[in-house]
């Protein structure tokens, strides 16, 4: 059976990025994979969408990183190419609590396979607002935690007409501020949420990495090719008490990205019973 390392070590890797990705990305990548990882210069991802909203977003997370990974191999021809995207708004089990999710795409064109892989986290400064004066403008910069942090300001969220972004110091982020009042009772503002601008952002998208090397590294045993993941979590974790089939996990259901192969892992916990607490019959 082949290693995962004779998939990639020695190859080019490009990310497909015009926001600094690689910062976290590449380290892991080279030490892991032993790929070398670059960066095309002229490649625009915003053509698929801006976390500012100039360029809507016209699909998924998904199949906006599997474009991005097409973009870069029609543009350097690399067959070895990683994209990333991320999605911001309220968690999806905790309210009232905003998230950061992350999704790694890993697009093999030489071997015809894709491995995808994700980051939910609720470590993030999502917020925007609508200031009136520059004591409530420095208030918010505070919070989000500028100036590691970036801002973005617009006379109002709807308008694209003059929209100020990368400042670096107090100094600029009040001069532009100033200058969108000159015509507007109120300014709009953000937080940056593209990477360079967001260590935040950031780190959400290394654990993403970090997360997209074990899918890697989990082999098929049929075909030998990296990505045997989990493509399906079982329900019907017996009840200590009852019995009776419970919400948690039985197995684990794994698929190869590439052949048919499926295995099922049972008891993925390293559990064989549900604590009654959650079960629908014992606890309804």
């Amino acid at each position: 059976m082949k290693k995962r390392s004779d998939y990639f070590e020695g190859r080019d890797l490009c990310i497909a990025t015009k926001h600094q990705k690689e910062k976290v990305l590449a380290p892991l990548l080279e030490a892991a994979l032993g790929v070398h990882v670059f960066v095309p210069s002229s490649l625009d991802t915003d053509v698929l969408g801006t976390f500012s909203g100039s360029v809507k977003r016209e699909k998924n997370p998904l199949e906006t990183a599997r474009d991005k990974c097409r973009l870069a191999n029609e543009l350097v021809g690399c067959d070895l190419v990683l994209a990333s995207e991320g999605s911001f708004g309220n968690h999806p089990t905790l309210f009232f609590t905003q998230a950061d999710e992350e999704i790694l795409l890993l697009k093999d064109f030489k071997n015809d396979i894709e491995i995808a892989a994700k980051s939910l986290s609720t470590s993030t400064n999502l917020n925007s607002a609508i200031i009136d004066n520059q004591k409530e403008l420095l208030v918010f910069a505070e919070e989000i935690g500028f100036p590691e942090h970036g801002v973005v300001m617009r006379r109002s969220e709807d308008d694209y007409s003059e929209v100020y972004m990368d400042l670096f110091s107090q100094e600029e982020l009040v001069d532009r501020f100033k200058k969108l009042k000159t015509n507007t009772d109120s300014v709009f503002v953000e937080t940056d949420m593209r990477a360079m601008n967001n260590p935040k952002r950031m780190e959400v998208i290394r654990e993403a990495g970090v997360e997209l090397l074990k899918r890697i590294e989990s082999q098929c045993p049929s075909c030998a090719l990296p990505g045997f993941w989990i493509s399906k979590v079982n329900p019907g974790l017996p009840c200590s008490q009852c019995g009776f089939p419970t919400r948690s996990s039985l197995s684990y259901t794994y698929s190869c990205v590439k052949c048919e192969h499926t295995e099922k892992k049972m008891f993925p916990r390293d559990i064989r019973f549900e604590d009654p607490m959650y079960c629908d019959i014992c606890n309804p």
